[in-house]
């Protein structure tokens, strides 16, 4: 992260692999524009609110996205989801020293990889 304490090797995998799935990044792309609910991203995206619902899960556990409830004018309760600010700066360099600071061994899963 840009002007922050250099990120970790842990937060570096987390967040790269939850990145790698094409939902995901269409997710975080619809998400940049506009906060939405789920059945308004699952239209924008032409997927199920099922496999929505799973990749907002995992991009909030990588602290990408975050959601607030709020009442609609019928009084409906609707969970709205927005992207958190983030900025990571990949050089060979910030890499390396993120590299330092992994926790996992690479025949540990990581969750968040393509599905």
């Amino acid at each position: 992260m840009t002007g922050d304490p250099p990120v970790t090797g842990d937060e570096l995998v987390r967040v790269l692999a939850t990145l790698a799935n094409p939902h995901r990044l269409r997710v975080i792309g619809v998400l940049a524009r506009r906060r939405a609910y789920v059945s308004q991203l699952a239209r924008d995206l032409g997927i199920s609110r099922a496999l929505v619902q799973v990749h907002l899960r995992k991009l909030a556990a990588a602290g990408l996205v975050s959601a607030h409830l709020e009442l609609s004018e019928d009084g409906k309760a609707m969970k709205y989801y927005e992207v958190n600010p983030f900025a990571f700066t990949l050089t060979p360099e910030t890499v390396a020293v993120a590299a330092e600071t992994v926790s996992a061994t690479g025949d540990q899963p990581v969750d968040g990889g393509p599905e």
